[in-house]
This record gives C-alpha cells, structure tokens and sequence, in this order.
C-alpha cells in the first residue's frame, strides 16, 4: 500500500501557536458570521461547495477538493471523507482573531489530544478491468510525555503508538482493500491501543 494516500488538507496548512485560553464566553462562532477561511472567505453552517461542514467537524467530497481549489473540481475517481475532534479543528475562535482554532489551549499539538481520520475509495483502471479500492487511517497527537525512536512514536513506557507523521502526529491504524491487489483487512494497528481514548490529555 502506498502511504501517499495520507492526507490532511487545508485543515492542516495553517498550522500556528495558539494564544492562551479566553473565557468561553467570549468565543466567536461560526453561525455569527465573522469567521472566515484561511483566504478571507466567510464561513457558514452546512457543507461548503468543497464539501468541509467545520460546524460538524466533518468533510465528505471529491478527494482534489480538500485544499480548496477555485474552482471546486466536479468530477474525480477518489472520494474523500475527514473527519476531526475540537482539538484538531475547532467550530469556534476563543483567541480573538477570525479564524478556527487549532489545539486550543496548547502550544502545540502535542498533549491536546486531537485526532483525524481520513476514508479514502475509489476506483481505478488496469489491464482492462475496473478495480475499487478503499483507504482507512487513524491519525492521534502524540502525549506530552511521548518519545520518537527512529521515527515511531512510543509512549511512556516505551510502547509503539505509531509511525509519525508530521512531527507530532502518529498513524494508530490503518485498514487498506483493493480488489486488484487482493489486500483486505486491517494493515496497521497500534500496540499501544487503536482508540482516541486512550490520548486524551
């Protein structure tokens, strides 16, 4: 299988510190109106026309649409769905300016217990046949107190939480099918548990 399928979009191009927490009360949300996108456009409830819904954490669309072209591409053989916690991609600005926050609360993302899961499918052509393919993958911010050997993440105690991926990012489980190649099933599976659970801060 081949890891390129990764991805993680304009959800993660913007990657910045985050200023100390303000009181909830003084969160701007999306259904005020002020907020916008990382070029200046403003955000709404529902589905977009890439298809990000930011109100629900979620993106179901064509998989060329998650960076956000102009103009949105209308045809594609891979579908894409993300989806992220508030940690990851909040629905709200808490630090005063008028865009989402990321890992609010941290200095980064490591400790603040965001995740991300990416469903890819689709089709493709060889030998003249139609085969589809469908791609699953768990993606964790690695703990506070996490170490990187040779690029896998451990906890603690020196279990394996998961190949990393951009810096401080771990993969905890992958699933790949393609009926071209005959591969089927669960392909990765982090030892130190494959649930968001147990990274909570």
């Amino acid at each position: 299988m081949n890891r390129t399928m990764l991805v993680v979009g304009s959800l993660f191009a913007t990657l910045g510190l985050i200023a100390p927490a303000f009181a909830a009360s003084n969160c701007t949300t999306i259904q005020s109106g002020a907020l916008t996108d990382i070029n200046g456009n403003p955000l709404g409830t529902g589905y977009d026309q890439w298809g990000y819904n930011y109100q629900a954490h979620i993106f179901n669309g064509l998989y060329e649409n998650f960076t956000r072209p102009t103009p949105p591409v209308a045809e594609s053989d891979t579908a894409l769905q993300m989806k992220w916690n508030d940690a990851w991609l909040s629905n709200k600005s808490c630090d005063g300016d008028v865009t989402l926050d990321r890992h609010y609360g941290y200095v980064t993302y490591i400790g603040s217990g965001a995740w991300l899961t990416n469903h890819q499918w689709g089709t493709y052509e060889a030998d003249g046949a139609t085969y589809k393919w469908e791609y699953f993958v768990k993606i964790v911010a690695v703990p506070s107190d996490a170490s990187n050997v040779s690029g896998v993440w451990h906890t603690a105690d020196g279990v394996e939480i998961g190949p990393a991926i951009w810096g401080e990012f771990a993969v905890i489980q992958e699933v790949y099918n393609d009926q071209g190649t005959g591969e089927h099933g669960l392909y990765y599976k982090s030892p130190a548990g494959p649930g968001f659970g147990a990274y909570k801060p």
